[in-house]
This record gives structure tokens, sequence and C-alpha cells, in this order.
């Protein structure tokens, strides 16, 4: 009733799962990922317990596929179950029970563990597998989950429909502030159309909840403080910080605003709008 993507990006720092279902809040039930230890997806008949139990063997070393068998070892329902596991070194594990709703399957790579059940037929999980082959493998790991979601509901996707999907990427120190490891988690627990709204609020996490990076850190100069400052007050603030915690653009102007991002800089040229 799911199909969902799990990965390690290619530098080896970030994890993560993308996951599209006609079911209510699929981000919920399905992906769960911690930095430096691995990622799962739990899906069909999901045995959400396994999100806890397969985190906590990889993080006491085991692999992808050693956690994977002692989940199942330990469910009778096993056969109903279907996972996608990813551990730090990017061994990838998959498995679909025989009684999985058809067409039920995946695919596993380097890094990479792909699979659905009840899906409309085995070109959604090949489509998936293409998308994620021929992205840029230095490209953000979330933009590349999002990618072959993207393929994969276009291909059909659950065959009974669409309602929610969901993103997960962890990074260390990714999160709001630097002080946790959310990369990215986002959630569209029903709409018509999850997978692009999914897409949609990723560009705005990059904006809001993504730090800048060195390159695009613009230096502000005593003139341009200045006329930061003044443009705050003709906003209505009392300083360009107020302004800047108003707006949620923390993660893109430094604290004692020795830098702006660019795009900030772009907003405030353009008077705000």
């Amino acid at each position: 009733m799911t199909f969902s993507i799990v990965a390690r990006s290619s530098d080896g720092d970030s994890w993560g799962v993308a996951v599209a279902s006609k079911f209510l809040a699929v981000g919920s039930a399905v992906p769960a990922a911690v930095a430096r230890v691995g990622a799962i997806a739990t899906q069909a008949d999901a045995n959400v317990a396994y999100k806890g139990l397969a985190l906590s063997h990889l993080d006491d070393g085991a692999t992808a596929s050693v956690a994977l068998q002692r989940l199942l070892d330990e469910d009778d329902g096993r056969d109903h179950r279907q996972v996608g596991i990813v551990d730090v070194d990017g061994g990838a594990a998959g498995h679909t029970g025989s009684e999985c709703i058809a067409w039920a399957g995946g695919w596993t790579g380097a890094g990479v563990a792909i699979q659905g059940n009840c899906l409309a037929g085995e070109g959604v999980v090949l489509a998936m597998q293409a998308a994620w082959e021929t992205s840029d493998p230095e490209g953000p790991l979330a933009d590349r989950l999002l990618d072959a979601l993207s393929a994969g509901d276009n291909a059909g996707g659950d065959k009974r429909g669409k309602q929610s999907a969901a993103l997960l990427v962890v990074r260390e120190e990714a999160g709001y502030g630097g002080l946790d490891d959310i990369a990215v988690d986002l959630r569209i627990d029903d709409h018509p159309e999850p997978v692009t709204e999914l897409s949609r609020l990723l560009q705005l996490n990059n904006l809001y909840l993504t730090a800048s990076t060195p390159q695009e850190q613009i230096p502000v100069s005593q003139l341009m403080r200045e006329d930061l400052e003044r443009f705050a007050r003709d906003e209505g603030h009392p300083d360009f910080h107020t302004w800047v915690g108003t707006e949620n653009y923390e993660m893109r102007v430094a604290p004692d605003l020795e830098w702006i991002d660019q795009r900030i800089l772009d907003i405030v040229l353009r008077g705000g709008a």
C-alpha cells in the first residue's frame, strides 16, 4: 500500500527516507533514521516496532542485512511485512513478504533500498531506480530521494490512489541552529497530490530551515548594515535583527550581521516582498 526509498548520500554524511501512500499520515508510520546509524522504512502490514529495533541493531554495529534478518526471525508476521534498511556504511537490505498485496517488490543497490506494495506495477520501482541512478550523486540527498519518489508517483504509485507522503533526512548538526541532526522532516498527511506538495515544502524548508553555505554568505559592510537597519525601520521594526526573526530567516543571516544570505539580501532589495 506504499512505495518508498531509503538511502545514504554518496559522501556518507546523510541518511534518509522518502515515502508515499494511499494512507493517512504515512510519515508517522513508515520512516525512521538516525545520523551516523542508518535509516529504515517499514510498510505493507507495517510493524512500526521495526524502526526502533532496526536502529538499535545498527547502532550496535549490525549491517543492514543482519539487522533485517534479526527483525524477520523475531516476527511471526514477516510474510506480511515489507522493509528497506540502509546502514552507516551504505549497506542496503530489503524484504518483501510473500503475503504482501500485489504488485509488491523492491530493489537494492549501493547505499539504497527501494520497495513498494499494492502498486500499479513493477514499473513504479523501476522508475524510482532509474531516477535514483541518473540523479547527481553529489546532489543533496533530499532532492535525490524526492526525485525518485516523484518518478514512482508518475509511474502509477499506489494503485489505490494518493493521500500522503513524507521526507526525512538526517545529518550531524544539520537541524535548526545546528542543535540536532534533522535536516528535513516534512509530512503531507492528507492531500490530493501529496508528492507535489512535498516538493513545494522542501523548497520552503531549504529557505527557512537550512543554514546558508559559505558560498551563499555575503559579507555585510558598515554601509550595508546601515541600509539594512534603515530597511527594517521602514518595515516597522526597531532593528534588522527583529525583522529577521519576524520573517523566520535566522538560518540565513548571521546573529552579529557579519554576513547575509544572497537570497535574503535580494528580498530586502525588492523591498521585503
